[in-house]
């Protein structure tokens, strides 16, 4: 014994250089004790004890990694959460994703640089500062100025960026934060300065009066992004901010406009065409009723040349006008154009040249010009109107009306189409550049389901409204200058002696004065330009850090800043700045909803990692209300949502559980459906593989070697089940590296969850114990075998779970030298999976029938045929390992077999066997309804095989499938009717 010993212990201890390798694993590992050394492991898998021990080794000191190792760089850019608050799983997800890609590439050889950054996000975060000042101080922005504000919300900035780039390190991310940035420090003001003048100066910037989105809570324009579509569809009472009570919205009313001129009709009434609005406050500004020229109801005046109409309250008249563009099915046919304050209106107008008549001013009152109704709230006006239209008999009829309001997601107003002066960028030839990368094939978009919306969105690109009228952001670059003669212009400069100069020059005089915008700029135009501005744009040297090779980020924003990125860095350096574009769905809970305060279903990423328990749940809600970022009726409603889903409370996950459960999804779906116990779930998944590796040591340690030791499996003679699990390591390997090009992470982590837990776990290791404890010569090969598998296994897992994968790596030597295409046995693979899956029949027939050791269960086979015998024979000792079965007899399927005398429960395992299973009757006798229920349970089986059988011979008889087929598939389908034949032959004889 003790010379079989050395020899395969030497045999295993066979030096060899590790080719295949992942080159720089090792240079992402880092010790703090040497290696070699007696390094303790824990009874069970702690997730913060593990992930206190990772940033403890991150604190010591790092070798550089060999030079030539380096195959070249990797760049990327983190996209930049807002300073808003703490990161959402929606963050989560981004930062994992791209942390993943960043660790796989770093582990073949390249050099990454992957940028981390936070955005100010405008408009977000002065509502969330602004509630807080409200909330704490019981104060506004106007009452304090604008240089105080500002003070406050840096303060903001300071404290919420800080948690941000925390949550950020705690999730395991390896960026450069030696490279950090923020959307508004000095580096990135200059380069929207510079941008901002170079695009005006060419004459792509500039500034008209236009209709855009308004917010008259916030007093500025807002980005489609920003505005949500209610739907209603009956009368419903909404809160408005700036009301005291809600207002009643999901009317239609019909008013009527009297013809000037008209015929007096049959009932002696004045000639009136009658239009449909759901707008009746927005008839100060009307400027023409138009109607359908195919609808018959109108007809009459198409023959009448300038039909004019009396409005009701200027006392002037409107044209009645007539487009294609009119639903002839929307109320009465006829509608009101009011061009300041609708879309449609907005373009019908400008196709008939009509001039818009503002009808709110920026706080949503009524404007001087109408002095009846001067200063009154926009829908506190609407009531006054409306009454006041019943009084000159010109209202007809009001009733309930299915509409899509359109309403602020970020104060929760009802959006106003305005008229305002506004900076716009055009984007046409922009928008032409970035769709030519996609069609001529330079830029690549997964998934490709995603090229049409590009394509939809640069085909219609319209004119980007750049301006905002807040006070948080880059204020624009733009300067109104004026002269002693009246005259004034305006110009772009990164300065204000630079605009003067520039102002000199068109004005052709040095008596100036110069008067800088006070707007900011869209946030999303500062964004665009990050591929190169962080790079250091407009300064040369940005070229050496530019393009990116990947730009990955959630496809809800694919137009709103991948696109626009696109075209600024066409525009701007000539270059794309990236060729792949890669788009993660949208994450939602186990539901499948989307995340909302009003369904109090928002889960933190810390909640998961850490655990919480239902009162700190409660309380972190109450803190958000409290700091007015939450209101009291989304406080109450958000509770009642968290109790509901979390009774008691969120047990802890650890950051590996939640990146691996978030990277178990497909994230190339529109929606990605997160469930905190899926994520519970893989922390034991985890805590598996953590009692593989104390197995692994405990059993090293009891034949007196270390895993250290093992450097290659060249020369070792193995076993059967030894070459069956290094096959299925090298098929999970090759997923893996699949995967890492295609970018399908859920496919590379079902496939480690299955090795390690279905393959490893529960199977090959349980083979092993028989021989570890009685120390055999196969002992040995079997440590270095689970060494081997852990090693490489877990550097497949470290990207998706560099915690605990790091930990484990440890105490095992990296790169053990291994031939994986040798070890590529489909007929072996098949033959083991059929006596896997015999087991599995087995302990379900046992766990049904609730048989446990103390039964003295003892299983007996009955092979089909003598190469099943045969196969079955090999395998004996796992079969009653697996089984976990007093014993296993064998014997061949034959007329003299008889099942109901020797056996207690019965039934089929595949094509190969059946089997039953006897207990000991002296001590557990069968009672009669169990052996029903088995007899019951095996007529199911039958039934299930025989429609299965009748889909294969459908298939297989379908005349399309004999042309089309290819012969490997035509061969599967045929061997699997023979294997279900075979198996409903055998239940047909049970059952006898």
């Amino acid at each position: 014994m003790q010379i079989i010993k050395v020899v395969t212990r030497n045999l295993v201890k066979h030096k060899h250089l590790c080719q295949p390798k992942l080159l720089n694993v090792t240079s992402t590992l880092y010790y703090t004790t040497p290696k070699g050394a007696d390094l303790q492991l824990a009874p069970g898998y702690q997730p913060k004890v593990v992930e206190e021990a990772y940033w403890a080794r991150e604190k010591v000191p790092k070798k550089e990694a060999l030079a030539s190792c380096k195959r070249g760089i990797f760049r990327m850019i983190l996209p930049p959460p807002n300073v808003t608050g703490n990161l959402h799983l929606g963050h989560a997800l981004n930062a994992t994703v791209q942390d993943v890609i960043a660790r796989q590439e770093r582990q073949l050889g390249y050099e990454v640089e992957w940028v981390p950054g936070t955005d100010h996000a405008g408009i977000a975060t002065q509502v969330v500062v602004e509630r807080t000042l409200a909330a704490t101080k019981g104060t506004t922005r106007q009452e304090i100025g604008r240089t105080a504000f500002l003070e406050e919300v840096w303060k903001w900035k300071a404290e919420k960026g800080a948690g941000i780039v925390q949550d950020l390190r705690q999730l395991g991310c390896t960026l450069n934060w030696e490279h950090e940035y923020f959307t508004m420090d000095d580096k990135q003001a200059h380069a929207v300065n510079v941008a901002f003048e170079r695009l005006f100066d060419e004459g792509l910037i500039k500034r008209r009066n236009s209709l855009v989105n308004w917010s008259c809570a916030l007093r500025s324009a807002i980005s489609d992004i920003e505005v949500e579509t209610v739907e209603v569809k009956e009368p419903i009472e909404l809160a408005v901010p700036g009301y005291d009570h809600n207002v009643l919205f999901g009317r239609i009313f019909d008013i009527a406009y009297r013809v000037v001129e008209g015929q007096t009709e049959a009932d002696g009434t004045a000639e009136e065409i009658v239009v449909s609005t759901t707008r009746p406050e927005t008839i100060l500004g009307d400027v023409a009723v138009a109607v359908n020229p195919g609808d018959s109801r109108y007809s009459k005046y198409r023959s009448r040349a300038d039909v004019k109409l009396r409005h009701p309250f200027r006392g002037d008249t409107i044209p009645l006008i007539f487009d294609l563009s009119v639903d002839k099915e929307f109320g009465t046919g006829a509608v009101k154009i009011t061009p300041a304050h609708d879309k449609f209106d907005f373009e019908l107008a400008t196709r008939h040249k009509l001039e818009g008549r503002r009808v709110f001013n920026e706080s949503g009152e009524i404007e001087e010009a109408y002095s009846e109704f001067q200063g009154k709230p926009r829908f506190e006006a609407r009531d006054l109107i409306v009454d006041r239209l019943e009084e000159l008999e010109l209202l007809r009829e009001v009733r309930a009306h299915k509409m899509q309001l359109p309403m602020c997601s970020r104060s929760k107003d009802i959006i106003e189409y305005m008229m305002v002066p506004q900076w716009f960028l055009e984007t046409k030839s922009m928008a032409e550049e970035a769709l030519s990368e996609l069609k001529s094939g330079r830029l690549q978009i997964m998934p490709s389901i995603f090229e049409l919306e590009w394509e939809r969105w640069l085909q219609d690109s319209r004119d980007w409204c750049i301006s905002r009228q807040l006070w948080w952001g880059h204020q624009v670059p733009a300067y109104q200058a004026f002269d002693t003669r009246g005259n004034s212009c305006w110009v772009a400069a990164v300065d204000e002696e630079t605009a003067r100069e520039k102002a000199e020059l068109k004005l052709d005089s040095k008596d100036l004065r110069l008067n800088r915008d006070p707007d900011v700029l869209d946030t999303w135009f500062s964004s665009s330009l990050l591929p190169f501005s962080v790079a250091g744009w407009p300064d040369e040297s940005y070229k050496e850090k530019y393009p990116l090779n990947l730009m990955q980020t959630g496809h809800d924003i694919l137009f709103f800043w991948v696109a626009r990125m696109m075209m600024m860095g066409l525009k701007l350096t000539g270059k794309a700045p990236f060729d792949r574009i890669l788009l993660n769905g949208i994450v939602c809970d186990a539901q499948g909803r989307k995340m909302s305060k009003s369904l109090g279903n928002i889960v933190t990423p810390q909640q998961v990692v850490q655990g919480a328990s239902l009162d700190s749940l409660k309380a972190a809600l109450q803190q958000s209300c409290d700091s007015g970022i939450i209101n009291p009726k989304e406080l109450k409603t958000s509770t009642m949502g968290m109790t509901k889903m979390f009774p008691n409370g969120i047990q802890e996950c650890g950051t590996d559980a939640l990146r691996f459960t978030l990277l178990s999804h497909n994230i190339k779906n529109h929606f990605i459906n997160f469930d905190v116990a899926a994520c519970y779930t893989n922390k034991l998944f985890l805590n598996k593989i953590w009692q593989a590796m104390r197995f692994t040591l405990g059993s090293a340690q009891s034949l007196g070697i270390s895993l250290n030791e093992f450097e290659t499996m060249e020369g070792v003679n193995l076993d059967m089940w030894d070459r069956w699990i290094i096959g299925r390591l090298a098929e999970t390997l090759s997923i893996c590296s699949d995967c890492s090009t295609n970018y399908n992470f859920h496919m590379a982590t079902s496939a480690l969850k299955h090795f390690f837990y279905q393959n490893l776990c529960d199977v090959y290791l349980e083979t092993t114990k028989a021989a570890i404890r009685a120390r055999s010569h196969s002992a040995y090969v079997h440590v270095a075998t689970l060494t081997a598998c852990l090693s490489w296994g877990l550097q497949a897992m470290l990207p998706f779970t560099p915690f605990v994968a790091g930990e484990l790596l440890q105490h095992v030597p990296l790169n053990i030298e291994l031939k994986l295409s040798q070890y590529q046995d489909p007929k072996l693979q098949a033959e083991v999976a059929d006596i896997v899956n015999i087991c599995t029949t087995v302990r379900q027939v046992k766990s049904r029938n609730q048989i446990s050791k103390r039964h003295s269960p003892k299983l007996c086979l009955f092979a089909q045929n003598e190469e099943a015998e045969i196969i079955l024979r090999r395998h004996l000792a796992q079969i009653a390992v697996l089984t976990r079965c007093g014993g296993v007899e064998l014997e061949l399927l034959n007329e003299d077999s008889k099942f109901s005398k020797k056996l207690n429960f019965f039934s089929t395992a595949g094509a190969l066997c059946s089997f039953g299973v006897t207990m000991n009757e002296d001590d557990f006798p069968m009672p009669p309804a169990k052996r029903e229920e088995m007899i019951k349970e095996n007529k199911k089986k039958l039934q299930k095989l025989v429609n299965e059988l009748q889909k294969y011979r459908l298939r297989v008889d379908n005349e399309a499938f004999q042309l089309m087929a290819d012969s490997s598939t035509k061969l599967h389908f045929n061997n699997r009717i023979k294997e279900l034949e075979a198996e409903i032959d055998i239940l047909i004889r049970l059952a006898a």
